[in-house]
């Protein structure tokens, strides 16, 4: 449950490139004969790989992980002021791996930033075996036989998440979605939009079998900055959906989109709120903070400013229609992972033994009760509290200006 606002997310916009030392000195993913096949056969797989990966982990982690982070920045990356306060301090929640992260909140503008940074080291460290290489297969294994439902389930999302551009380009010629991933969310607005031609851009392989699979027209892979050159004044709209909190510098994110789209475009973006009720309600639980992945957390009005500055005018800000109500549901499951044994991961010492794996299981089947009950609470809090007051991420779309390069 890494990312319950994108069922498909993508690695950092700004992580390093691919590991193929690291791929090229390890087995590969399980096939696909052994995903389709039995349990054992996929744990087997993936005990195979973990066997493997592990020496490379330890040698990475003999000299501590100090060298993960950058030095401590005094001042805002946003506003520049020095009024700096703690606002969380937390681990590493999803895949328990060592280190703590450190999220501060600036005073003056409200901008909330990862400090220390994570270095280059640092990214691909924790990016590693994160959306690919462990965690593509482990997401491969447990969901690939029920892969189409959940298909079909989010896709009347990502339909709606395309509706806040209609008003302003009811037939946008083309599109591009930064951080696609595997397309999904292309390959669904499509169904809304089938005059639309919709490119997809992204850091992993997925956006290359986006292609192969027909979910984008185009998949181009990279960093967007680099490749919004080549691509200027070509898109009607820029889509970047729980893209930017990746991102070690939004700013040049966001004038990557502005050099991609036409005069008069469309710019749609959604974030985390970092103003949510439920960031301080839940605290380190909170899924949204996602340490150490989430870099930068954007106040709405910080990003409409900044917008205004790159030569944008926001059109439309949504609240209650981009909460997605699974707080408490994604806050038990967080807690529930940390109170579990670990399971059999790379960067642990050794395999945990079959005690631990067995109480591991049990912890997590115990929880099944206050899972569902989180779930429920979570759907009458959207219900009864309303979703603008609680939302958990806002949208905002902004038209290009016509004046300017």
């Amino acid at each position: 449950m890494p990312d319950l606002h994108d069922p498909s997310p993508s690695p950092s916009p700004s992580a390093p490139g691919d590991r193929d030392s690291d791929r090229d000195s390890a087995p590969d993913s399980a096939p696909d004969s052994d995903r389709d096949g039995s349990r054992d056969t996929y744990r087997d797989s993936r005990s195979r790989r973990v066997a493997a990966l592990r020496p490379l982990y330890a040698k990475e982690l003999a000299g501590g992980t100090g060298r993960f982070f950058l030095p401590r920045r005094p001042d805002c990356p946003w506003c520049g002021s020095a009024r700096l306060r703690e606002r969380l301090r937390t681990t590493d929640l999803v895949q328990r791996k060592p280190g703590r992260f450190v999220l501060d909140e600036c005073e003056d503008c409200g901008h909330v930033f990862q400090n220390p940074r994570l270095s280059p080291a640092g990214l691909d460290f924790y990016y590693r075996d994160f959306y690919d290489g462990l965690g593509e297969q482990r997401l491969a294994g447990v969901l690939g036989a029920c892969n189409a439902v959940v298909r079909r389930v989010t896709a009347a999302g990502h339909r709606r998440r395309a509706g806040p551009v209609l008003p302003f380009a009811p037939a946008p010629e083309r599109w591009l979605d930064v951080g696609t991933g595997d397309g999904d969310f292309c390959a669904a607005a499509r169904e809304l939009l089938p005059a639309t031609v919709f490119d997809g851009l992204d850091r992993s392989e997925s956006v290359a079998r986006a292609e192969r699979d027909g979910r984008v027209a185009r998949g181009y892979r990279g960093t967007f900055p680099e490749l919004a050159t080549g691509l200027a004044g070509r898109y009607d709209v820029v889509s970047m959906f729980h893209y930017l909190e990746h991102s070690t510098d939004p700013d040049r994110e966001l004038a990557a989109a502005r050099r991609v789209l036409r005069p008069g475009g469309l710019l749609l973006i959604e974030v985390p709120d970092p103003a949510s009720p439920y960031g301080r309600l839940l605290g380190r639980w909170w899924l949204p903070w996602l340490q150490p992945q989430h870099l930068h957390l954007i106040p709405a009005g910080n990003l409409g400013r900044r917008l205004g500055d790159l030569g944008f005018t926001v059109v439309a800000e949504q609240h209650g229609e981009a909460h997605l109500p699974i707080d408490l549901l994604a806050g038990c499951w967080l807690l529930v992972n940390a109170i579990a044994p670990p399971g059999d991961v790379p960067w642990l010492a050794k395999p945990p033994d079959r005690v631990s794996l067995v109480l591991r299981d049990a912890v997590r089947l115990g929880s099944v009760p206050l899972l569902a009950l989180a779930c429920l609470l979570d759907q009458a809090a959207a219900v009864c509290g309303g979703r603008g007051r609680l939302a958990n991420a806002y949208r905002i779309v902004a038209r290009r200006d016509p004046a300017g390069g």
